[in-house]
């Protein structure tokens, strides 16, 4: 994974220069010029102007970005809550990278990719969740609290979420 050329398409910075990226960037991402961007226009930004395939497969990682982002700004816009704004644009950028990562340990740790992790699986990554800043001592126990759904199989929100709160860090990314 190439993180440096990743982050760099993601001008999520405050300098002047990261700033003057976004605008134009959100301007090439709303084709409609409303202001606002939809779920649909910001999967196909990704795709077509930001030009990350290995981002754009990512769908949950995209939707767990946008709804993190959406809503942040307190708009009295009726539209607000439902899109991105572009105030709220440069959050957007930092949690599609945040997410994408997340993305890619789930991956890892789901050795069958069918975008569960099992039981099985997680006991099986202990030595990488290690290696991303973790040493769990109970892997089951930690396992039943990651599961939050009781449903016996971790989700990608599940794990993002634990993921999150644990503050792992893929070990070859450039953050």
């Amino acid at each position: 994974m190439d993180w440096p050329s990743i982050t760099a398409k993601l001008p999520a910075g405050r300098t002047p220069e990261e700033k003057a990226a976004r605008t134009d960037l959100f301007a090439q991402f709303d084709p409609n010029s409303n202001g606002y961007l939809s779920l649909a226009e910001v999967d196909k930004g990704i795709r077509d102007v930001l030009e990350l395939e290995e981002l754009f497969d990512c769908k949950p990682a995209i939707m767990r970005a946008f709804q993190a982002a959406k809503g942040v700004h307190n708009s009295k816009s009726t539209l607000g809550p439902d899109f991105i704004e572009r105030i709220e644009f440069r959050l957007l950028l930092v949690y599609l990278r945040q997410y994408f990562e997340l993305y890619q340990m789930f991956d890892e740790v789901d050795s069958s990719d069918d975008r569960r992790v099992s039981l099985d699986e997680f006991l099986a990554a202990q030595d990488k969740i290690k290696s991303w800043g973790l040493d769990i001592a109970d892997p089951e126990a930690e396992f039943q609290i990651i599961d939050a759904n009781g449903g016996g199989m971790v989700l990608f929100i599940e794990f993002a979420d634990w993921a999150i709160k644990k503050n792992l860090d893929l070990e070859d990314d450039d953050d």
